[in-house]
């Protein structure tokens, strides 16, 4: 059987990585004021718009998802002829509508899938399973790599639907954001309260930086540091303690950074993270976060997801 993985491009993962496995992106158009580019993923394109301050808060910018009727058009126009079964991972359902569209356009797929394969030749039935991933960014991404380790182990479709699932509920991205001002006013442009105005003032002033956690459909601070460097290398302790204990349950750590990926190699934290990574088969894949990452969080921000037992961060 021709299991496929399809995940949007807010999922942070290495481009190369995406190429190199077949995973197949749903596209998120990014609109800055009146202009429209289209997050899928390429290094250069997102790159630019963090060096030329493309996404800076005086632009009026939306990230703007795949339609039910666009889902519906590339499954049908290619993934039901290139796959027997495919899972479709979106982002967490309470941050975008992406998985809603999704699992609407799964009812026009599976309704009129026979007639395409019959046209080009293929054989057999054709299934899809949309999961909410229940996160963002490196959450996202970590989870995809785990799914498409348990696809390349030959586990049966049921059971990997099964377990990742299950694995959903253990993903955790944590993250680093430097500029408060910048999250207040995207969120506030979405209506999202969660970072007021105060907060975001107390904290610019007193260089005071949250480390977000997202987890379970939902966003909220783990702990709040003087200092975006401090921020990161919280984090970066974090998992290596993860990792030493053996506590990851997938062998992946992602990172994503919104600007130059090879500013990561520099930061507190990242050598004995990767000594530790090292040590214990844990495979680390850094990227450059997606532009969708980017306008909602800002340049600059930087992210880890790790699929783990439940461990209580310690800054």
């Amino acid at each position: 059987m021709r299991i496929g993985l399809v995940v949007d491009s807010t999922c942070d993962l290495p481009k190369s990585y995406i190429t190199e496995h077949n995973i197949k992106l749903l596209p998120i158009s990014i609109r800055v004021d009146d202009d429209i580019l289209v997050d899928n993923r390429e290094s250069e394109p997102a790159l630019d718009f963090y060096r030329y301050h493309i996404g800076d808060k005086g632009h009026d910018a939306e990230s703007v998802p795949f339609s039910t009727e666009q889902i519906k058009e590339l499954f049908l126009n290619e993934l039901v002829i290139d796959f027997d079964f495919v899972f479709c991972e979106t982002v967490m359902r309470t941050r975008s509508p992406i998985y809603e569209n999704a699992t609407k356009a799964s009812f026009g797929i599976l309704s009129g899938y026979k007639q395409v394969r019959k046209a080009a030749g293929v054989d057999g039935p054709f299934s899809m399973r949309v999961i909410d991933s229940k996160n963002l960014f490196t959450g996202q991404g970590v989870l995809a790599a785990e799914t498409l380790r348990l696809i390349q182990s030959g586990m049966p479709p049921n059971d990997i639907r099964q377990q990742i699932e299950k694995l959903t509920g253990m993903t955790y991205a944590y993250g680093v954001p430097p500029d408060l001002y910048y999250i207040h006013s995207r969120a506030k442009k979405k209506g999202d309260k969660s970072v007021g105005w105060l907060s975001a003032t107390l904290g610019s002033a007193l260089d005071i930086k949250p480390v977000i956690c997202a987890h379970n459909d939902d966003t909220k601070p783990v702990a709040k540091l003087r200092g975006w460097e401090n921020g990161v290398h919280a984090i970066f302790r974090h998992v290596t303690r993860l990792i030493r204990k053996n506590a990851l349950i997938s062998p992946h750590v992602c990172i994503s950074y919104a600007g130059e990926p090879s500013i990561i190699d520099t930061l507190p934290g990242f050598e004995e993270l990767t000594q530790a990574a090292q040590a214990h088969d844990v495979v680390i894949m850094k990227s450059i976060m997606g532009v969708t990452g980017g306008v909602n969080l800002g340049p600059g921000t930087l992210t880890v997801g790790v699929i783990s037992q439940t461990q209580a961060f310690e800054a």
